[in-house]
This record gives structure tokens, sequence and C-alpha cells, in this order.
């Protein structure tokens, strides 16, 4: 029913449109977008860099702007609203100390670490618990998007050449 290899979901498109939508997707993110690209499309590695970055950060960005917007509009609902500020004032409690020990640079790292959930999509979302301007929010975001690119890049390239080597 589901097709679960992202090789195939952006089988149509030019390479490069696949990078950049594999990278918009938070299952996959950058993580998935640049082995892809650069072992399987065989795009130049910094193409691949350029493309995975721009595809992750566009959604954070949205949801950055977007998701204050639509947490006013709900919290005005008459039944989503409590219920949503109880759960939200919950989060910000079990997670604010943690923020306020490492700060901003806790999001590039969360971010810059190439494992699953700790993408922008998460640090974006999480931003918005702890009440971070968008100004403070998207720079470490991005700075952690990068290097998290950087880590993806040198590790397809270091065991795709290793796997070519032993095989």
């Amino acid at each position: 029913m589901f097709n679960l290899n992202p090789v195939e979901w952006f089988v149509g498109f030019p390479p490069e449109l696949a990078v950049f939508f594999l990278s918009m997707i938070p299952i996959t993110e950058l993580r998935a977008a640049i082995p892809i690209g650069i072992e399987v499309y065989k795009l130049p590695v910094f193409t691949t860099w350029i493309l995975a970055i721009l595809g992750d950060i566009i959604p954070a960005i949205f949801i950055l702007l977007l998701v204050p917007v639509l947490h006013d509009w709900v919290v005005k609902r008459r039944f989503l609203g409590p219920v949503l500020t109880k759960y939200l004032k919950r989060a910000e409690k079990t997670f604010s100390g943690k923020y306020e020990k490492y700060g901003l640079i806790a999001f590039v790292i969360f971010v810059a670490i190439p494992l699953p959930v700790t993408g922008s999509w998460t640090a974006s979302f999480a931003s918005f618990i702890f009440n971070i301007p968008f100004k403070k929010a998207f720079p470490p975001i991005f700075l952690g998007v990068c290097l998290a690119a950087t880590f993806v890049t040198l590790i397809t390239l270091f065991a795709g050449g290793a796997l070519r080597w032993l095989f």
C-alpha cells in the first residue's frame, strides 16, 4: 500500500528536485536526501549539500512563522483553547529547565546530530513551545542544519568510498 523506499517517492522528478523535496519531508529530511542525491542520483556533492539545506530549512521557516499564528487562532476556540494551553504549559515546564541551562547552543547541537527526530522540524516546534522568537530561533536552527548536512555528506562520502573499495 505505502511505498517505504524514499528513492521511489519522486521518480518522475529531476534528481535536483527529488533531493530538495526529500529534504522537506520530516521523515527523511537531509539525512536521507544527501545519501540518495550523492549515491543514487550521482549529483555533485556541493549541489546536493545546498539543495538539502534549502529543502530542510524552508519547512522550518514556515513552522517558525505560522505555528504562533495558528496557536493564537486555536486558543480563541472554546474547547481546543484550554486543552492546548494546558498541554503547552506542561511541555514548557517540563523542558524549560534544560533550555535555560543550555540555551540556544542546544538547538544547534540538537539539529546538527544526524539522528531521527533531531532535525529542524522538531527544533522549530520546540522554539514555539519555549516562546523563542523567530529572530533568535532561526540562526541556530540554520547553523544546525548546515552542520547536519556537512556531517551526513562526510559520512556518505566515507561510507560510500569504503564500500566501493571493499566490494
